[in-house]
């Protein structure tokens, strides 16, 4: 067995380029040993590139890749403490779970391998299962026994390639809080690729939101959601509406805004840019929709907009509203079901939120950047 390197993951400069095109431009990232990393991105973004450089199926064009100390850039795939759990979990047909699972140790003449194994398969919630051949099992058993056989190895890293992509939502659910659980308990570096923003959310400690071959932010989700650095990141994770704005004032703790002649604060904190136009965004759930007669409608806290309900859908927790502003943009809301009194197709309502749910980006960024990415990654497998 190869001994471990134990250390952070690092690419430094890495780049990959064919012919006709660059599938990872100049990358430069750490991952923490023992972490749960998530590379983010639609598709063609370069993630499974990067993923595959790093298993030594494919060879960076130029730049290196370390786990600790050691240099593993031109080192063979199977010379790497590295294994990787594909969305088709290639389990071997004609063999029991365990034998599955204990392969690779029998392989290398590990004289305890039945036990090893059998402890992976006990990680996992499985060794009640382990004279069964794959083809008796579920998609979600079938995720697990591939986790185990990977663990098994305990490798410096392992890296997961859509993993989940196969399984229905429901069992996608709770196989992430089941990957975040062995994670914890074994330790072991995760690298998880994946275009599901809410994947990436669940599990990762940081995520690394990748766009064209580069990266656009790194960060735990809350950071990446609250702050977002460019206009990309603030559509691809999750949904934001972001206003045309003129940066008015700056003084003190709120920056005064100028948003169609409405006046609106945001914290200083929050104006990344040292630019006068911006674009304001604030995320759909951060948004109050007032109906006008209710408490809330003679509050004169926070900021405020008004506008016409166009549509309005029920979805049980909440209620998702589109409202047309008087210069005839649309924003979203999601309100919550909370006892607030609902607003049809056609009223005329309020939109408040707190100042500091609001962010700024330079308005030199595409507002509908990363928008069509996520809506063209949401039907993928």
């Amino acid at each position: 067995m190869t001994e471990p390197t134990a250390g952070d993951l690092r690419l430094t400069g890495v780049t990959k380029s064919y012919d006709s095109f660059t599938a990872v431009d100049q990358l430069d990232l750490v991952i923490p040993r023992g972490s749960f990393f998530a590379l983010l991105g639609p598709s063609g973004c370069g993630k499974t590139t990067t993923l595959r450089m790093v298993a030594g199926l494919d060879q960076p064009t130029i730049g290196q890749i370390w786990i600790g100390d050691r240099d593993i850039t031109n080192t063979k795939a199977y010379q790497r403490n590295v294994n990787t759990v594909f969305q088709s979990y290639a389990l071997f047909p004609h063999l029991s779970v365990l034998d599955n699972v204990a392969f690779g140790l029998r392989r290398r003449k590990i004289s305890d391998h039945k036990a090893k194994a059998m402890e992976a398969l006990e990680l996992v919630q499985l060794a009640h299962i382990a004279k069964k051949k794959p083809g008796q099992l579920s998609g979600g058993m079938q995720q697990r026994v591939a986790l185990a056989r990977a663990i098994v190895n305990r490798p410096d890293v392992l890296l997961l390639d859509e993993p989940l992509g196969a399984l229905d939502l429901k069992l996608r659910r709770q196989m992430q809080i089941e990957l975040k659980r062995i994670q914890s308990e074994v330790g072991l570096t995760f690298v998880h690729v994946t275009h599901d923003q809410e994947e990436a959310m669940t599990m990762a400690d940081t995520i690394a939101v990748m766009n064209h071959g580069r990266l656009e932010q790194v960060g735990d989700p809350a950071t990446l959601y609250e702050h977002p650095r460019s206009t990309f990141v603030a559509n691809f994770l999750g949904q934001s509406n972001l206003l045309e704005a003129t940066v008015k004032s700056r003084g003190g703790v709120n920056a005064e805004l100028n948003v169609h002649g409405v006046s609106l604060r945001l914290p200083v904190d929050r104006l990344s840019t040292s630019s006068s136009a911006v674009w304001l965004g604030v995320r759909p759930e951060k948004l109050r929709l007032v109906v006008p007669g209710s408490a809330e409608a003679d509050s004169s806290e926070g900021n405020r907009l008004t506008g016409v309900v166009t549509d309005a859908s029920f979805t049980g927790l909440a209620t998702n509203y589109l409202v047309r502003l008087p210069w005839g943009q649309e924003v979203m809301v999601v309100q919550q079901n909370d006892g607030m009194p609902r607003a049809d197709a056609g009223a005329e309502v309020t939109l408040a939120w707190a100042p500091e749910h609001g962010f700024a980006l330079s308005s030199d960024q595409d507002a509908h950047a990363g928008a069509q990415d996520q809506a063209d990654d949401s039907g993928a497998a």
